[in-house]
């Protein structure tokens, strides 16, 4: 397993569902898996990239061992609920102790919403956000079905909601550039197409 060690860039923000956006820290988890916040600060990077917290809240080792615990219990209870199954038991119990936590408020600024997080233990507060946005999201509060992304080396999760529900990636932007490149050069090979094929035509 390799860490990503740039700045926010680095984090795969284009999932709409802020849980799913957190399971994503642990990227490639069926290839080469990237973990995406190796460190406390990485952790609170990621939560101020989200809105939880501006300048991303103080974040202890200790925390960022509870937080991957709870990425991963919303990692396979999604894939359980994708799979059509429900969730263990122990992850949804978890979960539940996480939303009990919860005591951000969400705030009207300057005609946004965003959370405001408590002066005491932000960190714990802003994840607490993320397990109740789980929870809503698994328990089927919103439009479309939980999906495993398709692309051979993700395992990510994400909410289709398309017309059809033909959606098949987590990310258009990432995934599904990846899975177009793969299918093209599938192709190309097939046809014995080569880049000095293409480019020797007049």
């Amino acid at each position: 397993m390799s860490a990503d060690p740039r700045g926010a860039e680095g984090f795969r923000l284009g999932n709409e569902i802020l849980a799913f956006r957190f399971v994503a820290t642990l990227s490639d988890r069926r290839g080469d898996p990237v973990e995406r916040i190796p460190t406390p600060e990485r952790l609170g990077a990621w939560l101020a990239a989200n809105g939880l917290g501006e300048a991303g809240p103080p974040v202890s080792e200790a925390l960022l061992r509870d937080a991957r615990e709870l990425r991963e219990a919303i990692h396979r209870a999604g894939t359980a609920v994708a799979g059509g199954g429900v969730p263990d038991p122990t992850d949804e119990e978890l979960l539940n102790r996480w939303s009990a936590r919860h005591r951000a408020r969400l705030v009207l600024d300057g005609g946004r919403a965003r959370w405001r997080l408590p002066e005491t233990d932000p960190a714990r507060a802003a994840l607490a956000v993320v397990a109740l946005d789980a929870i809503a999201t698994l328990g089927g509060q919103g439009d479309g079905v939980i999906k495993r992304c398709e692309q051979a080396t993700c395992g990510g999760l994400f909410v289709d909601t398309s017309r059809g529900g033909r959606r098949r990636w987590c990310s258009m932007a990432t995934c599904g550039n990846k899975m177009k490149k793969a299918n093209l050069r599938s192709a190309r090979a097939r046809s014995g197409e080569t880049p000095a094929h293409r480019g020797g035509h007049a």
